[in-house]
């Protein structure tokens, strides 16, 4: 079936695009971005078409960072629940992380991740196996058996990799495959027992806190081991004004370092702490408002590369502790849109450039193949209102998991249509 896009406003930053177009899509693939009125179909009645007057047309989303928690813990998400999340939240293409049981840090486990995902049809599913065996941090996986069968890069994310030596050579080796590290930042022995920022707000509520300088710490020695190893690092979540200051000055540097935002860490502080609710627990922690303002201010100047859920589902059983004890983490995947445009709003970064963030930077970053509407690409598109009012209802999301501090929340930005190579995999109301 071919598919006419009509009347909106097509934003395609790999092309900076940014103006009134329709779009034709014919077997999967974008055949013709033309000028309205410009495309006319040799068979009209075999032609859908999408009304998007009024509506904003995108690449599809790409996450490069979530947890989809199959194998071992389906009973929090699936593969299949979260490509549907994904597909909800307007993204066409995710990374999925490795700490699974058995963790992925093989060839088997990768496979089996890979072709559960093509089997269910609604994201393209790519995987980040780990730097170490079982998440360890004692011996590195084989990277280049794990670079044949599909890997985009390393992580041992929800773990930082803490041995100097381990992560050098990880860096050196990774450099063989042009591969990121991911790092999950933190200096274990200073956020022991830590169950959020450590500041004013978790002495007021007597909670062990997680100090900003063990993510400083972390990402100051990775920077440290570039210019030896001549690998490419890409901080995960970054989250403290320190790791921002870090991350701009190696840039600034020539040194090959990106990094990623998680919409929580650039719309809460630790304040949001205060009601004790479990699903404001995350790793790294909600940070201080002095942390939030770094964070935009390298929204604004280019610092942080792209942003990423860190999407990260628990059953009810995992949160319906006392604080200290829930798990760490929550979904992302379908409250991306609307706090991100809430950045647009509020003047931190252009509509356009949220989207690079989204869509051409990750793709870019990633090497991979996706992330803009150039005529002859697979048509992986993201059809949103930015104008659309509503509030946050959990109940409604795809996720198999509910945990999101966000419930009630009056935003604006709804994800209309999802197309994954042609084909609409999500329309909403």
């Amino acid at each position: 079936m071919k598919i006419l896009i009509k009347g909106g406003r097509v934003i395609d930053p790999a092309n900076t695009i940014d103006g009134s177009y329709d779009i034709l899509i014919e077997k999967g693939k974008i055949a013709a971005v033309e000028p309205p009125g410009k495309i006319t179909s040799e068979n009209p009645e075999g032609t859908k078409e999408i009304d998007a007057t009024g509506l904003v047309v995108a690449p599809g989303f790409l996450d490069m960072h979530v947890h989809f928690r199959e194998p071992g813990f389906e009973y929090k998400e699936t593969i299949e629940t979260g490509c549907q999340s994904a597909a909800a939240g307007g993204f066409t293409s995710v990374a999925v992380m490795p700490n699974t049981n058995p963790v992925n840090d093989n060839r088997s486990v990768t496979e089996m991740i890979l072709s559960q995902a093509k089997a269910k049809g609604v994201s393209n599913v790519y995987a980040i196996p780990a730097i170490s065996c079982g998440l360890k941090g004692e011996q590195l996986t084989d990277m280049g058996e794990l670079a044949e069968c599909g890997a985009i890069g390393f992580s041992d994310d929800g773990r930082p990799v803490m041995s100097n030596e381990l992560m050098r050579r990880a860096l050196e080796y990774s450099r063989m495959f042009d591969l990121p590290i991911i790092q999950h930042s933190e200096i274990l022995d200073l956020t022991l027992g830590g169950c959020m920022n450590e500041g004013r707000v978790s002495t007021e509520l007597g909670l062990k806190g997680m100090p900003t300088e063990a993510e400083d710490i972390m990402v100051y020695r990775d920077i440290a081991l570039l210019p030896k190893t001549g690998g490419r690092l890409h901080v995960a979540h970054i989250s403290s004004a320190g790791a921002v200051d870090l991350v701009r000055d190696a840039k600034a540097k020539g040194l090959p370092v990106t990094c990623e935002v998680a919409p929580h860490h650039f719309i809460l502080t630790d304040e949001a702490v205060r009601g004790f609710d479990t699903n404001t627990k995350m790793s790294p922690p909600l940070r201080a408002q002095r942390d939030v303002d770094a964070i935009l201010e390298g929204m604004r100047d280019g610092t942080i590369d792209i942003i990423a859920t860190d999407h990260a589902p628990h059953a009810e059983l995992d949160k319906q502790v006392e604080y200290s004890c829930a798990a760490f983490g929550i979904v992302g995947l379908e409250t991306a849109l609307p706090l991100s445009m809430e950045m647009v709003e509020q003047g931190v970064i252009t509509l356009q450039e949220m989207i690079a963030m989204l869509t051409s930077r990750p793709a870019q970053l990633f090497k991979l193949d996706k992330g803009t509407l150039s005529v002859g690409r697979e048509a992986d598109v993201t059809i949103f209102d930015p104008a659309a009012e509503y509030k946050i209802d959990i109940q409604s999301f795809k996720s198999r998991s509910k945990n999101s501090p966000f419930d009630g929340r009056q935003v604006r930005g709804r994800i209309c249509h999802t197309l994954l190579k042609g084909k609409i995999v999500y329309s909403g109301n």
